[in-house]
């Protein structure tokens, strides 16, 4: 491998640093996207079930909101209706909305990075072929024959060429692949946590007193 490195020359460099960076984003991922850490399954039922005649204590929200990426989309609901016991179903269902505009943005984490890295590395790759074949035109001599040049220098901007090309071809095909892989189990995650907040609100809109039911009775 440290042969490899030496006859791509420096231009491998960036590719190396992209693919320790890639790599680290995908395990990273492949942890936070578990789906106990996002969407455990029976999670809306249990908040439910313990929030039908009125919200929990406030250690009980909070161990709600700990638990995980639906945890605190939930949670959010429970504390508008406690911390203001005039809440309104609108003024409810907007802070569930804007925890789920936090949570979705967590779930996206490091993703515009790996597509970046899947986008730069080729580019990285040809920038390495190209300054292989800067080199192999500087081998030449000076009447433009290659058997006059330095074999060696000629040999090297090849290797220079070809390496860095392979290379970055390497980072960048899996970094796409998982990218578009996250990228779905992210919008699916999405859109199961919208359909549970859905539910979860209409459970709670009970408990929203707010000004209008007030007046009425």
């Amino acid at each position: 491998m440290l042969s490899i490195i030496q006859a791509a020359g420096w231009p491998i460099w960036p590719l190396i640093l992209c693919s320790i960076l890639a790599l680290a984003f995908v395990l990273e991922r492949f942890i936070k996207l578990k789906q106990d850490r996002v969407f455990p399954p029976n999670l809306a039922d249990e908040a439910i079930g313990v929030s039908r005649e009125a919200v929990p204590a406030p250690d009980m929200v909070h161990q709600l909101e700990q638990s995980s990426a639906l945890g605190q989309v939930l949670a959010a609901g429970w504390r508008a209706i406690a911390s203001n016991p005039r809440c309104s179903e609108e003024e409810m269902r907007a802070a569930m909305e804007a925890a789920g505009r936090k949570v979705a943005h967590q779930l996206e984490r490091y993703l515009p990075a790996l597509a970046t890295i899947a986008s730069a590395a080729p580019l990285l790759g040809l920038l390495g072929t190209v300054i292989g074949m800067i080199e192999i035109f500087g081998s030449q001599a000076p009447t433009g024959s290659l058997s006059g040049g330095n074999p060696a220098q000629l040999a090297h901007g090849i290797s220079v060429a070809l390496y860095n090309t392979a290379f970055g071809l390497i980072v960048a095909i899996p970094a796409l692949i998982f990218w578009r892989y996250f990228r779905a189990r992210v919008d699916g995650y999405v859109l199961e946590l919208e359909l549970a907040a859905e539910r979860f609100a209409r459970h709670l809109e009970p408990l929203c007193p707010g000004p209008l039911k007030e007046s009425a009775r």
